[in-house]
């Protein structure tokens, strides 16, 4: 809710009706190694009856490819419950919201894994293909090689 980044990232998710995949980088430990956290939240789909369906087969499916549990945190979630009250935040369980509100007034669905950076980055993109979120490449710079940078716009 303070995020406008991920904000505007789940309403282009919303949009294109795909769930919404984030790597969240944390900062590293004291032994060097980066615990991140693999986020997929399936509110975008809105489809609620089918959420814990599709949640349950996505563990099933990254606990038998890369030997992962599924992490979430029952804290956080009271607190952001909390924090949702003053916003508009439906309830989950009245999917006739879910038809007609905008995304930021839904509460997410997500699921949380706890990776390394490799890890997330290989299962993220694992994800991405089974959802068909992978964006298509950026085209090509048209700037002429061998041109150093600033030189282009030289007159005379």
């Amino acid at each position: 809710r303070d995020a406008p980044l991920l904000n505007t990232y789940r309403s282009l998710s919303d949009a294109r009706g795909k769930p919404a995949i984030v790597l969240h980088k944390l900062s590293p430990t004291s032994s060097g190694d980066h615990e991140d956290k693999l986020v997929v939240d399936l509110s975008p789909l809105r489809f609620p009856e089918e959420f814990d369906t599709v949640g349950n087969e996505l563990k099933a499916m990254i606990q038998a490819e890369y030997n992962l549990e599924s992490f979430i945190d029952s804290e956080e979630e009271e607190k952001d419950a909390e924090d949702d009250e003053g916003l508009g935040i439906v309830e989950a369980s009245d999917e006739d919201q879910y038809e007609t509100r905008p995304i930021y007034q839904l509460p997410p669905f997500q699921l949380e894994w706890n990776v390394s950076r490799q890890e997330g980055k290989k299962i993220g993109k694992y994800l991405a293909e089974i959802f068909d979120t992978i964006e298509k490449s950026a085209s090509k710079s048209k700037k002429q090689r061998g041109v150093k940078p600033g030189k282009g716009r030289r007159s005379g």
